[in-house]
């Protein structure tokens, strides 16, 4: 569904930022994909944990990050 999304945008965007929901990249573990994807993450200053993206702050949410933090 989002890489459908991305496709239909008239303008480019960072496809190397989305991630599955369990913080793991899409591409298989060691491909070059994966590699290309994780390196320009990295490059941003977004750090991992295995192979999983790690938040940066514990406490940090999507939804506290997009709506605020609950009442």
């Amino acid at each position: 569904m989002v890489s459908k999304a991305m496709g239909r945008c008239p303008d480019p965007l960072p496809w190397f930022r989305v991630v599955r929901s369990d913080r793991t990249l899409a591409f298989e573990y060691g491909s070059d994909s994966y590699r290309e994807q994780s390196q320009l993450l990295k490059l941003e200053g977004i750090r991992f944990e295995g192979n999983k993206v790690i938040a940066a702050s514990p406490l940090d949410t999507v939804d506290k990050m997009l709506w605020g933090p609950r009442d």
